[in-house]
Protein backbone atom coordinates (compact mmCIF):
# COMPACT_ATOMS: atom_id res chain seq x y z
CA UNK A 1 0.00 0.00 0.00
CA UNK A 2 1.35 2.98 -1.45
CA UNK A 3 0.33 6.46 0.10
CA UNK A 4 1.25 10.33 -0.74
CA UNK A 5 0.83 13.47 1.62
CA UNK A 6 -1.55 15.63 -0.23
CA UNK A 7 -1.13 19.66 1.42
CA UNK A 8 0.23 19.68 4.63
CA UNK A 9 -2.56 17.49 6.72
CA UNK A 10 -4.79 16.33 4.86
CA UNK A 11 -3.78 12.58 3.25
CA UNK A 12 -4.33 9.81 0.82
CA UNK A 13 -4.40 6.40 0.26
CA UNK A 14 -3.87 5.16 -3.66
CA UNK A 15 -3.92 1.60 -3.93
CA UNK A 16 -2.87 -0.60 -7.10
CA UNK A 17 -2.92 -0.51 -10.68
CA UNK A 18 -5.73 0.84 -13.01
CA UNK A 19 -7.44 -1.64 -14.97
CA UNK A 20 -6.64 -0.65 -19.15
CA UNK A 21 -9.08 1.63 -19.08
CA UNK A 22 -7.39 3.46 -16.82
CA UNK A 23 -10.08 4.33 -14.45
CA UNK A 24 -10.05 5.78 -10.65
CA UNK A 25 -12.08 5.54 -8.06
CA UNK A 26 -11.42 8.81 -5.72
CA UNK A 27 -13.26 7.42 -2.75
CA UNK A 28 -14.86 10.17 0.50
CA UNK A 29 -15.25 8.24 3.29
CA UNK A 30 -17.52 9.70 6.61
CA UNK A 31 -16.93 12.12 8.49
CA UNK A 32 -14.06 11.83 10.56
CA UNK A 33 -13.61 8.41 9.04
CA UNK A 34 -10.18 7.14 6.69
CA UNK A 35 -8.98 4.78 4.93
CA UNK A 36 -8.33 2.27 7.41
CA UNK A 37 -11.60 2.02 8.09
CA UNK A 38 -13.63 -1.43 7.61
CA UNK A 39 -16.17 -0.67 5.38
CA UNK A 40 -13.63 1.27 3.36
CA UNK A 41 -11.20 -1.94 3.37
CA UNK A 42 -13.97 -3.94 2.13
CA UNK A 43 -15.01 -1.86 -0.65
CA UNK A 44 -11.71 -0.51 -1.80
CA UNK A 45 -10.11 -4.19 -2.09
CA UNK A 46 -13.67 -5.30 -4.24
CA UNK A 47 -13.14 -2.50 -6.48
CA UNK A 48 -9.54 -3.31 -7.08
CA UNK A 49 -10.52 -6.69 -8.02
CA UNK A 50 -12.37 -5.14 -10.80
CA UNK A 51 -9.68 -3.70 -11.98
CA UNK A 52 -10.28 0.13 -10.54
CA UNK A 53 -7.20 1.92 -9.05
CA UNK A 54 -8.44 3.88 -6.00
CA UNK A 55 -7.34 6.66 -4.13
CA UNK A 56 -8.85 6.83 -0.39
CA UNK A 57 -9.57 10.69 1.57
CA UNK A 58 -7.91 10.60 4.81
CA UNK A 59 -9.96 13.46 6.49
CA UNK A 60 -7.92 16.04 8.36
CA UNK A 61 -7.01 14.96 12.02
CA UNK A 62 -8.88 11.77 11.61
CA UNK A 63 -6.20 9.20 11.40
CA UNK A 64 -4.57 8.09 14.93
CA UNK A 65 -1.37 8.67 15.77
CA UNK A 66 -1.18 11.15 12.77
CA UNK A 67 -0.56 14.88 14.09
CA UNK A 68 -2.14 18.15 12.52
CA UNK A 69 0.85 20.14 11.60
CA UNK A 70 -1.58 23.07 10.63
CA UNK A 71 -4.57 24.30 12.11
CA UNK A 72 -7.91 23.07 9.90
CA UNK A 73 -10.04 20.70 10.58
CA UNK A 74 -12.48 18.58 8.25
CA UNK A 75 -16.02 20.10 8.05
CA UNK A 76 -19.33 18.73 6.82
CA UNK A 77 -18.63 20.51 3.44
CA UNK A 78 -15.01 20.80 3.26
CA UNK A 79 -14.58 20.13 -0.23
CA UNK A 80 -10.72 21.92 -0.64
CA UNK A 81 -9.18 18.97 0.88
CA UNK A 82 -11.06 16.43 -1.24
CA UNK A 83 -10.34 18.68 -4.16
CA UNK A 84 -6.35 18.22 -3.53
CA UNK A 85 -7.13 14.63 -3.63
CA UNK A 86 -8.32 14.70 -7.15
CA UNK A 87 -5.81 17.03 -8.72
CA UNK A 88 -3.55 15.11 -7.08
CA UNK A 89 -4.52 11.91 -8.86
CA UNK A 90 -5.27 14.22 -12.19
CA UNK A 91 -1.78 15.17 -12.32
CA UNK A 92 -0.15 11.67 -11.33
CA UNK A 93 -2.28 9.55 -13.94
CA UNK A 94 -3.13 12.57 -16.69
CA UNK A 95 -5.40 9.63 -18.91
CA UNK A 96 -7.08 8.72 -15.97
CA UNK A 97 -10.97 9.02 -16.03
CA UNK A 98 -12.81 8.94 -12.47
CA UNK A 99 -15.50 7.39 -11.02
CA UNK A 100 -16.86 9.52 -7.80
CA UNK A 101 -17.30 7.77 -4.78
CA UNK A 102 -19.10 9.24 -1.03
CA UNK A 103 -20.24 7.39 2.44
CA UNK A 104 -22.06 9.26 4.64
CA UNK A 105 -21.33 12.92 5.18
CA UNK A 106 -18.53 11.81 2.89
CA UNK A 107 -21.67 11.67 -0.11
CA UNK A 108 -22.38 15.42 0.89
CA UNK A 109 -18.69 16.53 0.02
CA UNK A 110 -18.32 14.92 -3.36
CA UNK A 111 -21.60 16.19 -4.20
CA UNK A 112 -20.84 19.61 -3.10
CA UNK A 113 -17.37 19.18 -4.96
CA UNK A 114 -18.73 18.14 -7.92
CA UNK A 115 -21.55 20.92 -7.71
CA UNK A 116 -19.17 23.89 -6.93
CA UNK A 117 -18.14 24.52 -10.90
CA UNK A 118 -18.56 22.75 -13.99
CA UNK A 119 -14.46 22.09 -13.96
CA UNK A 120 -15.24 19.80 -11.09
CA UNK A 121 -16.99 17.43 -13.28
CA UNK A 122 -13.98 17.15 -16.12
CA UNK A 123 -12.95 13.47 -16.10
CA UNK A 124 -16.02 12.52 -14.06
CA UNK A 125 -17.51 9.41 -15.59
CA UNK A 126 -20.01 9.30 -12.95
CA UNK A 127 -20.45 9.90 -8.91
CA UNK A 128 -22.40 7.38 -6.36
CA UNK A 129 -23.63 8.97 -3.05
CA UNK A 130 -24.08 6.28 -0.14
CA UNK A 131 -26.30 7.25 3.09
CA UNK A 132 -25.79 11.15 3.03
CA UNK A 133 -28.33 13.11 4.60
CA UNK A 134 -28.25 16.03 1.78
CA UNK A 135 -29.29 19.02 4.78
CA UNK A 136 -26.98 19.16 7.61
CA UNK A 137 -29.72 21.97 8.88
CA UNK A 138 -32.91 19.99 8.00
CA UNK A 139 -31.31 16.93 9.74
CA UNK A 140 -30.02 18.85 12.80
CA UNK A 141 -33.81 19.09 13.74
CA UNK A 142 -34.46 15.11 13.74
CA UNK A 143 -31.27 14.65 15.73
CA UNK A 144 -32.37 15.55 18.94
CA UNK A 145 -35.51 13.01 18.37
CA UNK A 146 -35.57 9.15 20.15
CA UNK A 147 -37.21 6.95 17.73
CA UNK A 148 -35.02 4.48 15.48
CA UNK A 149 -32.16 5.55 18.56
CA UNK A 150 -31.00 8.73 16.89
CA UNK A 151 -30.33 10.74 20.24
CA UNK A 152 -27.97 7.65 21.26
CA UNK A 153 -26.03 7.71 18.03
CA UNK A 154 -25.82 12.10 18.03
CA UNK A 155 -24.35 11.22 21.54
CA UNK A 156 -21.71 8.78 19.90
CA UNK A 157 -20.94 10.67 17.32
CA UNK A 158 -20.24 14.11 19.31
CA UNK A 159 -18.13 11.94 21.87
CA UNK A 160 -16.32 10.95 18.76
CA UNK A 161 -16.01 14.32 16.98
CA UNK A 162 -14.91 15.52 20.12
CA UNK A 163 -12.36 13.00 20.76
CA UNK A 164 -10.28 13.95 17.65
CA UNK A 165 -10.66 17.63 18.03
CA UNK A 166 -9.33 17.52 21.62
CA UNK A 167 -6.49 15.13 20.39
CA UNK A 168 -5.17 17.75 17.93
CA UNK A 169 -6.48 20.67 20.06
CA UNK A 170 -2.41 21.99 20.77
CA UNK A 171 -2.38 22.40 16.71
CA UNK A 172 -6.04 23.63 16.61
CA UNK A 173 -6.02 26.31 19.46
CA UNK A 174 -2.87 26.55 21.07
CA UNK A 175 -1.24 29.64 22.03
CA UNK A 176 0.49 30.00 18.44
CA UNK A 177 -2.46 29.73 17.01
CA UNK A 178 -4.36 32.76 15.69
CA UNK A 179 -7.89 32.03 16.47
CA UNK A 180 -10.94 33.33 15.36
CA UNK A 181 -12.24 36.53 17.20
CA UNK A 182 -15.80 35.47 17.89
CA UNK A 183 -13.69 31.91 19.38
CA UNK A 184 -12.90 31.87 22.87
CA UNK A 185 -11.97 30.10 25.75
CA UNK A 186 -14.87 29.24 27.38
CA UNK A 187 -16.26 27.81 24.40
CA UNK A 188 -13.39 24.95 24.03
CA UNK A 189 -14.19 24.53 28.23
CA UNK A 190 -18.27 24.07 26.72
CA UNK A 191 -16.39 21.06 24.29
CA UNK A 192 -15.79 19.12 27.43
CA UNK A 193 -19.63 19.08 28.27
CA UNK A 194 -20.75 18.53 25.11
CA UNK A 195 -23.44 15.82 24.56
CA UNK A 196 -24.72 16.63 21.03
CA UNK A 197 -22.78 17.31 17.90
CA UNK A 198 -25.00 20.62 17.21
CA UNK A 199 -23.26 21.73 20.62
CA UNK A 200 -19.86 21.17 19.18
CA UNK A 201 -20.78 22.60 16.01
CA UNK A 202 -22.36 25.80 17.65
CA UNK A 203 -19.74 26.65 20.23
CA UNK A 204 -16.89 25.57 18.33
CA UNK A 205 -17.16 24.14 14.67
CA UNK A 206 -18.71 27.28 13.06
CA UNK A 207 -16.74 29.93 15.22
CA UNK A 208 -13.42 28.07 14.25
CA UNK A 209 -14.53 28.18 10.42
CA UNK A 210 -15.84 31.75 10.27
CA UNK A 211 -19.79 31.38 10.41
CA UNK A 212 -21.76 33.91 11.66
CA UNK A 213 -24.32 31.54 13.02
CA UNK A 214 -25.03 27.79 13.07
CA UNK A 215 -27.59 28.09 10.69
CA UNK A 216 -25.23 29.73 7.87
CA UNK A 217 -22.91 26.94 9.03
CA UNK A 218 -25.39 24.14 7.89
CA UNK A 219 -26.63 26.10 5.07
CA UNK A 220 -23.13 26.61 3.14
CA UNK A 221 -22.09 23.13 4.20
CA UNK A 222 -24.97 21.32 2.73
CA UNK A 223 -24.73 19.93 -0.92
CA UNK A 224 -28.40 20.20 -1.42
CA UNK A 225 -28.16 23.62 -3.53
CA UNK A 226 -25.25 21.98 -5.31
CA UNK A 227 -27.37 19.27 -6.55
CA UNK A 228 -29.23 20.69 -9.71
CA UNK A 229 -25.67 21.60 -11.04
CA UNK A 230 -24.58 18.46 -11.27
CA UNK A 231 -24.75 16.86 -15.22
CA UNK A 232 -22.34 13.70 -14.63
CA UNK A 233 -25.11 10.23 -13.90
CA UNK A 234 -25.37 10.57 -10.12
CA UNK A 235 -26.78 7.42 -8.21
CA UNK A 236 -27.96 8.55 -4.92
CA UNK A 237 -28.51 5.56 -2.11
CA UNK A 238 -30.17 5.69 0.85
CA UNK A 239 -32.03 2.97 3.18
CA UNK A 240 -35.11 3.33 4.29
CA UNK A 241 -34.76 2.15 8.19
CA UNK A 242 -31.18 4.38 8.28
CA UNK A 243 -31.20 5.35 12.12
CA UNK A 244 -29.53 8.43 11.05
CA UNK A 245 -31.00 9.60 7.88
CA UNK A 246 -34.55 10.59 8.81
CA UNK A 247 -38.06 9.88 5.95
CA UNK A 248 -38.23 13.67 5.80
CA UNK A 249 -34.75 14.11 4.37
CA UNK A 250 -35.43 11.47 1.24
CA UNK A 251 -37.84 13.91 -0.57
CA UNK A 252 -34.94 15.87 -1.52
CA UNK A 253 -33.31 12.97 -3.49
CA UNK A 254 -36.50 11.54 -4.93
CA UNK A 255 -37.49 15.07 -6.09
CA UNK A 256 -33.90 15.40 -7.57
CA UNK A 257 -34.53 12.02 -9.24
CA UNK A 258 -37.87 13.05 -11.02
CA UNK A 259 -36.83 16.49 -12.64
CA UNK A 260 -33.02 15.18 -13.90
CA UNK A 261 -32.44 12.28 -16.55
CA UNK A 262 -28.55 12.18 -15.30
CA UNK A 263 -29.89 11.18 -10.96
CA UNK A 264 -31.07 7.69 -9.85
CA UNK A 265 -32.38 7.37 -6.58
CA UNK A 266 -32.08 3.79 -4.95
CA UNK A 267 -34.09 3.48 -2.25
CA UNK A 268 -34.19 -0.49 -0.40
CA UNK A 269 -35.96 -1.11 2.88
CA UNK A 270 -33.46 -2.34 4.64
CA UNK A 271 -29.53 -1.57 5.13
CA UNK A 272 -28.98 0.57 8.39
CA UNK A 273 -26.35 3.06 7.83
CA UNK A 274 -23.89 1.60 5.59
CA UNK A 275 -24.88 -1.74 6.63
CA UNK A 276 -26.57 -3.30 3.33
CA UNK A 277 -25.17 -6.88 4.69
CA UNK A 278 -25.57 -10.02 3.15
CA UNK A 279 -26.20 -13.55 4.59
CA UNK A 280 -27.13 -14.62 7.85
CA UNK A 281 -28.12 -12.58 10.87
CA UNK A 282 -25.22 -13.81 13.15
CA UNK A 283 -22.43 -14.00 10.01
CA UNK A 284 -23.11 -11.67 7.75
CA UNK A 285 -21.09 -11.72 4.52
CA UNK A 286 -17.89 -9.20 4.94
CA UNK A 287 -18.53 -7.53 1.21
CA UNK A 288 -22.14 -5.87 1.42
CA UNK A 289 -24.87 -5.38 -1.43
CA UNK A 290 -23.61 -1.77 -1.07
CA UNK A 291 -20.06 -2.72 -2.48
CA UNK A 292 -21.29 -4.44 -5.13
CA UNK A 293 -24.07 -1.96 -6.19
CA UNK A 294 -21.58 0.58 -6.42
CA UNK A 295 -18.99 -1.42 -8.33
CA UNK A 296 -21.81 -2.77 -11.08
CA UNK A 297 -23.42 0.95 -11.85
CA UNK A 298 -19.87 1.75 -12.26
CA UNK A 299 -19.00 -0.86 -14.65
CA UNK A 300 -22.39 0.18 -16.27
CA UNK A 301 -21.56 3.67 -16.94
CA UNK A 302 -17.80 2.39 -18.17
CA UNK A 303 -19.61 0.16 -20.46
CA UNK A 304 -21.95 2.33 -21.82
CA UNK A 305 -19.25 5.13 -22.43
CA UNK A 306 -16.73 2.31 -24.39
CA UNK A 307 -20.74 1.74 -26.20
CA UNK A 308 -20.79 5.22 -27.14
CA UNK A 309 -16.97 5.89 -28.34
CA UNK A 310 -17.06 3.06 -29.81
CA UNK A 311 -20.56 4.26 -31.84
CA UNK A 312 -18.88 7.56 -32.57
CA UNK A 313 -15.77 5.64 -34.12
CA UNK A 314 -17.78 3.78 -36.79
CA UNK A 315 -19.95 6.77 -37.42
CA UNK A 316 -16.76 8.29 -38.43
CA UNK A 317 -15.56 5.62 -40.21
CA UNK A 318 -18.35 5.46 -42.52
CA UNK A 319 -18.70 9.58 -43.24
CA UNK A 320 -14.78 8.93 -44.28
CA UNK A 321 -15.91 6.51 -46.85
CA UNK A 322 -18.84 8.60 -48.40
Amino acid sequence: MASGAVGKSAGMHHLGAARKDDITMVICPGIANHSEKQYIRTFVDYAQKNGYRCAVLNHLGALPNIELTSPRMFTYGCTWEFGAMVNYIKKTYPLTQLVVVGFSLGGNIVCKYLGETQANQEKVLCCVSVCQGYSALRAQETFMQWDQCRRFYNFLMADNMKKIILSHRQALFGDHVKKPQSLEDTDLSRLYTATSLMQIDDNVMRKFHGYNSLKEYYEEESCMRYLHRIYVPLMLVNAADDPLVHESLLTIPKSLSEKRENVMFVLPLHGGHLGFFEGSVLFPEPLTWMDKLVVEYANAICQWERNKSQCSDTEQVEADLE
